[in-house]
């Protein structure tokens, strides 16, 4: 009984001396408007004791900012008789549509293969399930496919220095959002890691919205997707005649 009081305590203490994260970010808004050309997010924030004092540890910092999930069929294209022609595919029931990832050291030298599969620290940690039944290598291989494309589009990214830690109280980590960003809800969830444990993480969020005349559109075509698509065949219609008349003209 002893024992066990005297491992309590020193659970307890050691639980008094995780530290606590204070996370912000540059803008809890993105508003895509017509010519928006991307923007750059500012996350930053401090590690501070319970009390609010200075943490006084070596800790590393792991920030991750993941987009709206949705799903996403990934077809592959093959070769046959000089022609490219689709494949195998496979559908992923919720991929993010957007995956970026900062730490202050590599993610290796942090913590170890499980710890940063279990909060997926990493694009070789995503979790990606295709739907249907898979053989494991080929599971792994269409995953690693999405990754890449993903990756080559400017949605899925890895910094492995992306983080600074100021006097181990104040850390910043600066993401860049492509054009092509989707809407949505975006999570930015920040971890403190130390000797390989994580003892501390914080979220916060990010809305991308579109503005003007463009969210008037996406509504009109979430809203009516019937007449939406009516209204779509019209206009290309009409440009299509007018063209050729302007053409018939010359």
């Amino acid at each position: 009984m002893k024992r066990l009081f005297v491992l309590l305590a020193l659970l307890l203490l050691t639980a008094a001396r995780d530290p606590i994260l204070v996370p912000e970010v540059s803008q809890h808004e993105v508003q895509v408007r017509q010519g928006f050309r991307g923007t750059e997010l500012l996350l930053f924030g401090a590690i501070l004791t319970p009390e609010g004092t200075r943490a006084g540890q070596d800790y590393d910092i792991v920030v991750v900012l993941k987009g709206p999930t949705r799903s996403i069929v990934l077809r592959e294209k093959s070769r046959f008789a000089g022609i490219w022609v689709n494949a195998d595919s496979a559908e992923f029931r919720s991929a993010p549509t957007f995956f970026a990832v900062a730490s202050s050291k590599p993610i290796a030298k942090i913590v170890d293969d499980k710890t940063a599969a279990i909060y997926e620290l990493g694009l070789p940690w995503l979790q990606l399930s295709p739907i249907g039944s898979y053989d494991p290598k080929e599971q792994a291989r269409m995953s690693s496919g999405l990754v890449d494309l993903m990756t080559r589009e400017g949605l899925y990214k890895q910094d492995q220095r992306g983080v600074s830690i100021s006097e181990q109280v104040l850390y910043q980590a600066r993401i860049a959002l492509p054009s092509s960003v989707q809407t949505g809800t975006y999570t930015a969830e920040t971890f403190a890691i130390n000797h390989g444990r994580v003892v501390a993480s914080a979220i916060s969020r990010v809305v991308v919205k579109k503005q003007g005349f463009e969210r008037v559109v996406a509504q009109f075509a979430q809203d009516d997707g019937f007449f939406y698509g009516l209204l779509a065949v019209a206009l290309s219609v009409g440009m299509g005649f007018l063209a050729g008349r302007l053409f018939a003209l010359v």
